[in-house]
C-alpha cells in the first residue's frame, strides 16, 4: 500500500492513518529558493536535536515556499510557507510541529482547527520549545527558545 497522493477523500485518509500507525515515514522534501531550503534545513536542525524529526517526517510531506500565507496544507500534507515564517530557525522549527501536529489530529479525524484544535497545537508548540531548550548545546538557541515560549504562553494562556 502506498501514500496517497492527496489526504481529502474518506479513503484518502482511512489509508493515510493505517500506513502512520504501521510506523510510515515520509522521505521530507523542501522545495524554494536556494535562501529559503537553507533557512529550513536550519530549523529541521532543531527539530532533529529536539527529537521530533520521526514526528514531523511522519505527518507531513513537504515543506513548500510560497509568497502568501503560511499555513497547513492538509490535502496535500504540506506546509506551506513564506520567508518571513523560516527567518528564524527557532519559531521556523516550532512553527513546522506545530503543524504537524495539526496534521496528525486531521488524519486521525479530530477537529484540529478552530480554538480548543488551536489551543492544543500551541501546547504543542511549547512543549516542543521546552524540550528544544533542554536539548541545545547553544545559548542563542535557548535563549530564543525561553523567549518564544514566554511569548506563546502569554499570548495564549493569559
Amino acid at each position: 500500500m502506498r501514500f496517497p497522493e492527496r489526504v481529502f477523500t474518506f479513503e484518502e485518509v482511512q489509508t493515510a492513518r493505517e500506513l502512520i500507525e504501521k510506523g510510515y515515514r515520509h522521505r521530507l522534501i523542501v522545495r524554494g529558493s536556494p535562501d529559503f531550503k537553507h533557512k529550513v534545513k536550519e530549523a529541521l536542525e532543531l527539530v532533529k536535536t529536539a527529537k521530533y524529526y520521526d514526528f514531523l517526517r511522519t505527518h507531513i510531506k513537504q515543506i513548500i515556499e510560497i509568497q502568501g500565507f503560511s499555513q497547513l496544507r492538509e490535502a496535500e500534507v504540506a506546509i506551506w510557507a513564506n520567508k518571513y515564517a523560516v527567518a528564524d530557525p527557532v519559531d521556523a522549527a516550532s512553527f513546522f510541529v506545530q503543524k504537524a501536529y495539526q496534521m496528525k489530529e486531521y488524519v486521525e479525524g479530530k477537529l484540529y482547527y478552530g480554538g480548543e484544535a488551536e489551543k492544543r497545537a500551541v501546547e504543542k508548540r511549547i512543549e516542543f520549545l521546552k524540550k528544544l531548550q533542554k536539548r541545545s548545546q547553544r545559548d542563542d538557541v535557548r535563549e530564543k527558545c525561553e523567549e518564544f515560549v514566554k511569548r506563546w504562553t502569554e499570548t495564549v494562556f493569559p
